[in-house]
């Protein structure tokens, strides 16, 4: 391994560092000042640990939140560890167990006694913080884990199953503490599943259809870098009247940018146009989570 391949590593750690850091302060920071005040529970492992913290306090064994969020996310990480990657299992466990202690060392005050304020706002934040981890290419843990092994098998986004899943856990909430606070905990993770579907597009592909006059070149960078297939067919501009070529690829969502600078860094005079792919057939590459 070279000397710069060495430091790209660190750099890509060291922000993946920073994203789940930031990732679990903001987790912590939204049960303290949303979830609980309005006795929310936010679905996911984080859920279930408040769920049985909840629990616990009734027949007078106090549970720790933290302690049973680790607890769950251990067994499940390592399972999705050997679909996934090592990296991502051990980075998101950080994620974990940071928002674990910040849970435990921290005392966020409430910002509102309005629980429609607290709804919309922890959805929000709730819902980046999963974002934050997810870009840094790590997760939140829990059934972000399950989301995302599942997705690899699929090779499809499936955080509507995610969803209706927690609705489960949330209906479970509201048979043992009233169903006034399991309906706003439903739209609350309802509000955090539509911004973790609005940033996270990684199983999202789209069609390129791209005019040049540097084919070859293009063509032969193009698959050096994503490994996508690629056709091409010979065509003459209809005002220039001169030689060029249309090529036709599918890619995912997270490499259109990358793409599209290494194109236009080949033929400053590239013209892409950019279709979202509603349905797929055939083999695909999709880069493996590091």
């Amino acid at each position: 391994m070279t000397e710069w391949e060495n430091s790209e590593g660190a750099l890509l750690a060291l922000v993946t560092l920073m994203s789940v850091i930031a990732s679990a302060a903001l987790q912590a920071y939204a049960v303290q000042v949303f979830v609980q005040p309005a006795n929310l529970v936010s679905g996911g492992f984080m859920g279930i640990a408040l769920l049985v913290n909840r629990l616990g306090s009734v027949v007078g064994i106090p549970i720790s939140t933290s302690l049973a969020l680790l607890l769950l996310n251990l067994p499940v990480a390592w399972i999705c560890s050997k679909s996934i990657s090592i990296r991502f299992t051990l980075f998101s466990l950080v994620q974990v167990l940071t928002a674990s202690v910040l849970l435990k060392v921290c005392n966020f005050s409430p910002l509102f006694d309005d629980e429609i304020l607290n709804v919309i706002f922890g959805g929000v934040a709730f819902g980046f913080a999963t974002v934050i981890a997810l870009r840094g290419n790590a997760s939140a843990g829990g059934t972000d884990f399950i989301a995302l092994y599942v997705s690899n098998k699929k090779d499809r986004s499936i955080w509507e199953y995610v969803f209706a899943g927690n609705v489960v856990l949330i209906a479970v909430y509201g048979a043992l503490f009233g169903w006034e606070y399991a309906g706003y905990s439903i739209v609350f993770q309802y509000i955090a599943t539509k911004i973790i579907s609005a940033f996270h597009h990684r199983y999202e592909r789209l069609t390129l259809q791209i005019t040049t006059v540097l084919a070859p070149q293009v063509i032969e960078a193009y698959i050096r870098d994503f490994r996508h297939g690629i056709s091409c067919v010979e065509a003459v501009g209809g005002y220039s009247k001169k030689k060029m070529y249309l090529l036709h690829t599918v890619i995912s969502s997270y490499e259109l940018q990358n793409a599209v600078q290494l194109m236009r860094q080949i033929d400053d005079k590239v013209i892409i146009n950019v279709f979202k792919t509603n349905a797929f057939y055939g083999s695909f590459y999709r880069k493996p989570i590091k």
